[in-house]
């Protein structure tokens, strides 16, 4: 059970692994873009080329859908960004349903903990595959494995490396119930929260610190994306650097070197703007959009 990008890895892994894929379960098909074209998600694309069968049940309490996994008898239900199930759907596996979480449960459970392991500034996370049970995140874990966070990542390739990571750990998971060689323990430490990221959160606040708002940028990007207004123009950041020592100023006033580079003056600190998309245009580098718009020293940013 799964729809985005992310829970391919899991799809591809399970098909080649010794475990038999019996019935993908993923989002109805939306429309999206400009066009509204209707879109399939990763996972049914993925699941069309394997000929896989397929449900897409727009009400996941509907007997209809109960009845018509329960049909295919599955011994265990593997779920990866997927939505909260019901207790009855859980039920329909012999075994359940086991899960996997992008994070070090019982750290950032929610909807969002890529991103937010970003925004906190962490500099580890890793995956966790744990039995499903009615309260959120909240089961007892069968797997954990932890992973470094470069300075370089943001959450885009933090995603691509937690998504092979955990679908490598869903197997090992799989094979372990299976044999009778792992079993589940109760999550232990400080229970920390992912929540979805709203638009206000999206907001550059330039009175934080520039390694706090670097951090923000990082954890939006690309999807959705930090932003910022420039002469009443929404503008969003996808790369940064901090650059503590590089200029000071009141928080939010640009400063463009003689090197053509793009300063902002945070609460502590500079932030270099390295990449950036106005409104309605393509993203592109900082030296790009000064090309092409006269930015003086000293404006400032909302």
């Amino acid at each position: 059970m799964g729809t985005p990008e992310f829970a391919v890895n899991t799809l591809e892994a399970l098909i080649n692994s010794r475990h038999e894929v019996l019935v993908v379960v993923t989002g109805v098909d939306k429309p999206a873009g400009r066009s509204l074209k209707i879109k399939e998600s990763a996972v049914k694309i993925c699941a069309k080329k394997y000929n896989l069968s397929i449900l897409q049940p727009p009400n996941l309490k509907a007997l209809s859908f109960e009845r018509s996994l329960a049909k295919f008898k599955p011994d265990i239900g593997v779920v990866v960004a997927f939505r909260i199930l019901p207790e009855s759907v859980i039920n329909i596996s012999r075994l359940g349903c086991v899960n996997l979480h992008p994070s070090l449960l019982p750290a950032l459970r929610g909807a969002a903990p890529i991103n937010w392991a970003l925004i906190n500034g962490f500099t580890e996370t890793g995956v966790t595959v744990f039995q499903i049970r009615r309260e959120v995140d909240s089961g007892g874990i069968l797997l954990q494995e932890k992973t470094g966070i470069s300075e370089d990542d943001n959450a885009g390739t933090l995603s691509d490396l937690l998504s092979k990571r955990g679908a490598d750990l869903i197997v090992q998971a799989l094979d372990g119930i299976e044999d009778g060689s792992i079993k589940p323990f109760a999550q232990s430490g400080e229970v920390t929260k992912a929540p979805r990221i709203d638009n206000e959160l999206r907001k550059i606040n330039w009175h934080w610190s520039a390694v706090r708002v670097h951090n923000l940028v990082r954890g939006l990007t690309p999807y959705p994306g930090a932003l910022t207004i420039l002469n009443k123009k929404i503008i969003k950041v996808s790369k940064t650097n901090p650059a503590l020592d590089i200029c000071s100023g009141k928080p939010g006033e640009i400063r463009i070197t003689n090197k053509g580079e793009f300063f902002v003056s945070t609460s502590e600190g500079c932030l270099r703007i390295i990449e950036l998309q106005l409104e309605g245009k393509k993203r592109m580098s900082a030296s790009e959009f000064l090309r092409g718009h006269q930015i003086q020293s000293g404006t400032m940013l909302g």
